[in-house]
């Protein structure tokens, strides 16, 4: 079944409260991409936030992002009154994200909301069924706000090391905290469900994603430190980024610690299996970030400032996705395979059956035949005209170097009176691929002034937010006519799901 959908983060959601939610606006977009006639939303990690405000750099794999917990529903519920959100200064524009003044308001209103809350059967089924993640998520939150924010490897050493008696008299003495964090999970995670489920009567499935790592600073290395490449001091030994190439002289220094492959191949992958079967629950399919560090990964020593001295290490391999799938059955996941990719990393996902990435935008940047162009893209693929970490079409047409430009206008007929946004997504939509992917940045016609990322800079990303009034009825019947015309419009409720 050939079908199509369209990339929009939740935090890019218009809404009155400073980001995306997943209140009415969220529901609002379902209808969209139904009159649109899209199979799929896509998504970004919906985890909590740290470094840099990127989905990617999480405090928790498991959690989910406190800002998304839609105030009006809560206010619905009779645990807030509007008076005591609407009128908190949220940031001053309503295109992007002002990440200090949400961590400066969001969880004042959010207490106001848990002293209004009782617990009941849902919400001790909740904390009952999440214990596994839960109780070392809530706990460390409790602790990081105690260390006025610092990471967990620069706190005291009974609660960075993890002594249990110094954390069972903490646990005592700050148990209305720790119980606050949990009612934040129950609160997004019921949100969220309510949203899915939604989303599902009218025909629409949700692919999430799953960064292959986890933040330094996070409940999940806080917590079992032995399945990393930590030492006995709790210091990292080597993190993980890529080496130099023609876009970055010194590489990409990412900072995330490496997993220590032998202690999980130890331990089953146990870790690993709760993760996916974690997501699986949340997503009707996955994309997994860097899945070529699943073959290999780049080992850069923790010490260096920059990315230039590192080496490649062989990674767990297919091996891991056997004993994944003998545990938890046939998973329906996105490949991300870009990059550049040895035989061996091409071998592995050959033999995984995952559909990889095809990225128009990276088709023109030289006159090599390159496996992103239109005629070399596989039935068993996945077509975007661009991901998080690429500029908008617009944009990318106006920046790119003339050579490329003039490639991708003659290779793809584009033209400044059809659009050349309209005419990639065109592309996108008619190619071989069983399933295509545009941004709703492209959708829209924006510029570079919408980018949601730019990769290797720490700073001005993932603030990007749509207008309410510009996703309309009209965009979604445009939208739905190029959908009809390639024969991508969904035959019927259920399907495919990007299945192996």
């Amino acid at each position: 079944m050939r079908t199509s959908g369209v990339l929009l983060h939740i935090s890019s959601l218009p809404s009155d409260w400073g980001i995306g939610t997943f209140g009415k606006e969220a529901f609002r977009f379902v209808d969209f991409l139904k009159s649109a006639g899209q199979y799929y939303w896509q998504i970004l990690p919906l985890c909590p936030t740290s470094f840099g405000d990127s989905p990617y750099q999480s405090f928790s794999t498991f959690a989910g992002n406190p800002y998304f917990i839609d105030l009006d529903i809560l206010c619905r519920d009779g645990l807030l009154k509007e008076s005591e959100y609407s009128n908190i200064n949220w940031g001053k524009d309503p295109v992007k994200v002002d990440y200090s003044k949400l961590f400066e308001n969001r969880f004042s209103v959010l207490k106001l909301a848990f002293e209004r809350f009782c617990e009941d059967d849902k919400y001790q089924e909740f904390v009952n069924k999440n214990s596994f993640w839960l109780e070392d998520y809530s706990l460390y939150m409790t602790l990081k706000f105690y260390n006025e924010g610092k990471p967990w490897y620069k706190w005291e050493d009974k609660f960075k090391k993890r002594e249990k008696s110094a954390l069972d008299m903490f646990k005592k003495d700050n148990s209305n905290e720790i119980s606050f964090w949990k009612f934040v999970q129950f609160e997004f995670f019921n949100q969220w469900n309510n949203l899915k489920e939604y989303a599902h009567k009218n025909g629409v499935y949700i692919i999430g994603d799953i960064p292959i790592y986890v933040a330094g600073d996070s409940a999940d290395v806080w917590a079992e430190p032995n399945l990393f490449q930590i030492d006995e001091n709790c210091n990292f030994t080597h993190v993980a980024g890529c080496p130099p190439d023609a876009f970055t002289e010194d590489g990409q220094l990412w900072g995330n610690p490496l997993y220590n492959w032998d202690e999980m191949k130890n331990k089953d992958y146990e870790w690993w299996k709760k993760r996916i079967s974690h997501t699986t629950k949340m997503f009707d399919t996955i994309r997994i970030d860097h899945f070529r560090g699943f073959e290999s990964y780049y080992s850069i020593p923790a010490t260096a400032k920059t990315a230039k001295i590192g080496e490649w290490k062989k990674g767990p391999g297919i091996e891991f996705f056997k004993s994944v799938e003998q545990t938890l059955g046939k998973t329906n996941i996105i490949a991300e395979d870009l990059g550049f990719l040895t035989p061996d990393v091409k071998k592995m996902l050959k033999q995984s059956g995952f559909p990889g990435m095809k990225v128009l935008q990276f088709a023109f940047d030289s006159d090599d035949d390159s496996d992103y162009l239109l005629h070399n893209i596989t039935k068993k693929s996945v077509c975007y005209t661009g991901t998080h970490d690429n500029d908008t079409i617009n944009g990318y047409i106006k920046n790119a170097s003339k050579s490329t430009r003039k490639r991708a206008k003659d290779y793809l007929g584009l033209t400044k009176r059809e659009g050349y946004n309209w005419g990639m997504m065109r592309a996108c939509w008619s190619s071989n691929a069983d399933t295509a992917i545009v941004t709703m940045q492209d959708i829209l016609g924006l510029g570079t002034d919408a980018r949601m990322n730019i990769p290797s800079t720490d700073t001005d990303n993932w603030q990007w937010r749509a207008e309410k009034n510009n996703i309309n009825s009209e965009l979604a019947e445009k939208v739905r006519y190029y959908t009809n015309l390639y024969k991508r419009l969904p035959k019927s409720k259920g399907g495919n799901k990007c299945q192996k």
